[in-house]
């Protein structure tokens, strides 16, 4: 009896250290991506210099990697349920890494957009698959949970330390290193894989053509808001972009109704709680970089922060998601999901709504940590009840594209909240440049901009209370969709 308690003990150590591991190597990997969204934006200018750089050809460095990213996600999720999520992952993580290691070598802007774009499609096969592998590899209830929950403050952290990191690189040795770093974290990522279980690998086909049309569609999106922020909302090309987005993604929903194999199961959406988890998501990724884009441009334009001070001075909203999204965790096992939701949305509705009284006088202490607090940590109580209800009770073939379609939303949803956002800020600030000095015009954009947040803020909280009204805490198990 003694001798079995003791080996039962040593399995269940052993166990609990094989799934720290797991969450260690997951956890990272999901750093790795999303850190690439925001890690360039600082070294930019340097990369100008370096490279002799046009004005127009710039933004690319970003844009590369962002509409490949976020093109091919619902491929790599897919691609994961069919050939293996941990296979899928590694050769991802080979692709990003090398690609990586070309950028940080390129010799001019043709070959850096380049490795960007492949640095995107490598990140579009590991970020899915990511996801699903804390389906298989951790148990429903509190492991799952605490691991979707450092799984969603690596997302959010990744913003943050991109500029910091971005930052200290690039002051300290060169815009080079922002690419280079990722070698020795991406071979330690790879080889911590062992670690990770997978589960069967499906009997289906991956439909290329489907992958082509999602990933044409989400490219002219992604295009169009781009453009709308440099030529307007009404510009032809704008408007041209927007349209062939729409077509393919009709085009893309039809072949889904009819294929044997689709990309993208239908019937994920078709299910209220799940369609309304992907929206809050959307609302969430939208609120994650809009609201911190515009903190940091409001610290730098108008209380004249450097790059890396005011990635310092960014820190609570880190903060705030962490400490959120750990005390979600914990609440995801009580509580149905809107009845954590919700309260989120809201308390990032309130922290929206006091930015929105920004001043070209306001004091970062009084007038803009506090409330910044309040937005990150109101989106991270959001974020993991809307995450576990993504892939509760997916069966375990559908994990892949089902966190697939949630990565795109949330994609998606940065895009739209830059686009949108900005919009808004730059509209306000020109109605009240002719008058006014440049810092408070600047201020009256940045407070008309967080009012919208505000109101996009409630719009989610409303849609989640509508839709996502399943009664089942995630620390109990579903039946499979």
């Amino acid at each position: 009896m003694a001798r079995d308690a003791a080996r039962a003990a040593s399995n269940s150590l052993r166990a609990s250290r094989s799934l720290t591991w797991a969450l260690l190597v997951i956890a990272t990997a999901q750093l790795m991506m999303v850190l690439d969204d925001t890690v360039a934006n600082v070294a930019l200018p340097s990369v100008q210099a370096d490279l002799e750089v046009s004005e127009a050809a710039l933004p690319w460095v970003i844009n590369a990697y962002v509409l490949a990213f976020g093109g091919l996600l619902l491929l790599g999720g897919r691609a994961g349920d069919v050939f293996g999520r941990r296979r899928v992952l590694r050769t991802g993580l080979v692709v990003f890494t090398v690609a990586s290691v070309v950028g940080g070598l390129a010799p001019g802007i043709e070959l850096l957009v380049i490795a960007r774009a492949v640095q995107g499609v490598g990140a579009a096969l590991v970020a899915p698959n990511a996801l699903a592998l804390i389906a298989t590899t951790f148990p429903e209830g509190k492991p799952r949970n605490k691991a979707v929950a450092v799984y969603g403050a690596m997302s959010a952290l990744g913003i943050i330390g991109g500029v910091l990191l971005g930052g200290v690189l690039t002051s300290a040795l060169s815009w080079r290193w922002v690419l280079l770093v990722n070698l020795p974290i991406g071979v330690a990522v790879l080889a911590g894989t062992r670690v990770l279980r997978d589960a069967p690998r499906g009997t289906s086909r991956v439909d290329v053509l489907s992958a082509v049309g999602a990933t044409g569609s989400f490219a002219a999106l992604a295009y169009g808001f781009t453009r709308a922020g440099a030529s307007g909302w009404t510009d032809p090309v704008t408007l041209v972009a927007f349209g062939v987005a729409v077509l393919l993604l009709v085009a893309f929903i039809a072949r889904q109704s009819i294929s044997s194999s689709p990309l993208l199961p239908l019937r994920l959406l078709t299910d209220r709680n799940r369609a309304g988890a992907y929206v809050g998501v959307l609302i969430i990724g939208a609120g994650l970089m809009g609201t911190f884009y515009l903190a940091t441009l409001f610290m730098q334009q108008v209380l004249q922060f450097g790059p890396f001070q005011a990635g310092v001075a960014a820190l609570p909203f880190g903060f705030g998601i962490v400490i959120a999204s750990a005390v979600a965790a914990k609440l995801a096992g009580k509580l149905p999901p809107r009845a954590v939701s919700v309260p989120g949305f809201v308390l990032a509705a309130g922290g929206a709504f006091w930015l929105s009284s920004l001043e070209s006088g306001s004091s970062y202490l009084d007038h803009l940590m506090i409330p910044l607090f309040l937005c990150s940590a109101g989106l991270g109580l959001a974020f993991v009840p809307m995450t576990l209800t993504v892939v509760h009770g997916v069966v375990e073939r559908e994990t892949g594209v089902a966190s697939a379609v949630m990565n795109t939303a949330q994609q998606i949803g940065a895009a739209l909240g830059l686009a949108v956002l900005t919009v808004v800020a730059t509209t306000a600030s020109a109605a009240g440049s002719a008058d006014r000095a440049t810092a408070d015009a600047l201020s009256d954009g940045y407070a008309a901009a967080y009012l919208a947040a505000a109101v996009m803020f409630l719009a989610g909280a409303i849609i989640t209370a509508l839709t996502v009204t399943t009664r089942n805490h995630q620390g109990t198990r579903a039946p499979s969709a």
